[in-house]
């Protein structure tokens, strides 16, 4: 855990007003601990020297239950088994018409050895079946080598993001092109997937209690059980679910986000012009119950707004750490080169939660539309870029940011822009875990972390 204090002060410090740099002009802010990356020869990830990096699963390769590895890897999160192993669970965000990556020989066509009940759309007449789902792929951190992989949800659309729950499972999240469109009322939901190491496919439920939007990724607050939930649109509302019972996602409260004192708030910042908000300046904030939250109108978002929730700018990647939600808006700000916000729950009933703009580069080599994030080992956070315009910089990264504040790089995509996706870390440490989604690339990292 890091200290939240020193690392909300001296990386707000760190990211206030970036401008384009070079080393000389940026010392003291942009450090290199591992020393600069390294080329790869071949071209899987470019690393600092002494790091390693093995591909553990290829998209089209058949796994262990004679199903093909699905493409589109996406939000993804590691857990301990109890033999020492590692399970992941990683999120395919794919689309009915991505047929060319589904995990079936024929992807227009549920396989026949499979029961139409576990996929949630079998599709009609098992003709055409949804294709998003899960993996759960099981990894030696001994050997370094992949044990076991196989499908573990099927029949969803378009599973993005998600979030690991401390009672070992992964809500996997679904982000439908569409939600009004024929086939497109049967999607919009979370689902909860157990990070077992046991083989086989787990029945698809829907949590409609989580609400029916765009989902992108989820959190939970171990201290109170309250989920907090993003939504990729670039008038999404930031959403948090108050369930009955602990640990049960089932049944409860949905809400939304507002700004006390400015009711309908927009956020995402896309006026250079605007003074507001500003970084650094905390914003007092609220909480609006949600009605209909099924929306089959695909107007959960609207009605929230007109109610006074605050707009985001396509709200990703959600992560806690040390008694704050750091929440990535891909492609917020004037420049549209995102948003990195705070959010700070008040565990006292009678003081509201606080709300900052934690980090929003302009023109920067450092952060370009930050996606997944995930807890450093060494304190801080590892942001993933998704790269929404080459001009921005040439290839995607993988950033660090200290508990003291400093910035620095620890992977590239050696091949262009494909967006990283799904960083985490075994429980240890010591393997780093990330996809590269247009490559369909699973892999794992390890080397000298102790250096930062």
């Amino acid at each position: 855990m890091i200290n939240r204090r020193s690392f909300l002060g001296s990386a707000s410090l760190a990211f206030l007003g970036l401008q384009r740099y070079s080393l000389a002009e940026s010392t003291g802010r942009v450090i290199e601990p591992f020393g600069p990356l390294v080329e790869d020869p071949a071209k899987i990830l470019d690393l600092p020297a002494g790091f390693t990096c093995r591909v553990i699963a290829t998209r089209g390769e058949t796994m262990s239950d004679g199903f093909k590895v699905p493409g589109a890897p996406d939000g993804m999160a590691a857990f301990a088994a109890p033999d020492g192993k590692l399970v992941l669970v990683c999120n395919h965000e794919l689309g009915l018409e991505m047929t060319g990556m589904g995990p079936f020989l024929n992807n227009t066509r549920l396989p026949a050895e499979l029961d139409e009940a576990f996929p949630h759309d079998p599709g009609d007449n098992r003709l055409n079946p949804s294709l998003g789902g899960t993996t759960n792929l099981i990894f030696d951190p001994v050997r370094g080598e992949k044990v076991a992989h196989f499908l573990s949800l099927t029949g969803t659309d378009r599973n993005c993001a998600g979030g690991a729950m401390p009672w070992g499972s992964w809500v996997t999240c679904e982000e439908p092109a569409d939600l009004t469109q024929g086939r497109g009322q049967r999607h919009g939901w979370c689902f909860e997937v157990k990070a077992t190491a046991e083989p086989g496919l787990q029945r698809a439920v829907p949590l409609k209690a989580l609400g029916r939007f765009r989902h992108e990724a989820v959190a939970l607050d171990p201290r109170t059980g309250i989920l907090y939930l993003t939504e990729d649109r670039g008038d999404g509302l930031l959403y948090r679910f108050i369930p009955d019972r602990k640990e049960d996602l089932s049944a409860g409260k949905l809400q939304a986000l507002a700004i006390v004192g400015r009711p309908s708030a927009s956020l995402q910042n896309y006026d250079p012009d605007s003074t507001w908000p500003q970084s650094g300046a905390p914003m007092e904030a609220s909480w609006i119950d949600l009605e209909n939250t099924e929306a089959p109108a695909d107007d959960l978002r609207i009605r929230g707004h007109q109610a006074g929730a605050a707009r985001f700018a396509r709200g990703e990647g959600i992560h806690f750490v040390d008694g704050s939600f750091y929440i990535c808006c891909t492609d917020g700000g004037p420049s549209r080169r995102g948003q990195i916000f705070r959010l700070e729950p008040s565990l006292d009933s009678k003081k509201p939660d606080r709300l900052e703009l934690f980090l929003q580069p302009e023109i920067s080599d450092l952060l370009t539309n930050g996606d997944n994030l995930c807890a450093a080992p060494w304190g801080g956070v590892v942001v993933c870029e998704d790269l929404i315009d080459l001009s921005f910089a040439p290839a995607a990264h993988v950033r660090c940011v200290t508990p003291e504040g400093k910035i620095f790089t620890l992977a590239r995509n050696p091949v262009g822009q494909s967006e990283f996706a799904g960083c985490c870390f075994s429980p240890d440490g010591k393997w780093f875990f990330v996809n590269m989604q247009s490559r369909g690339l699973t892999v794992a990292v390890t080397g000298p972390w102790e250096k930062a």
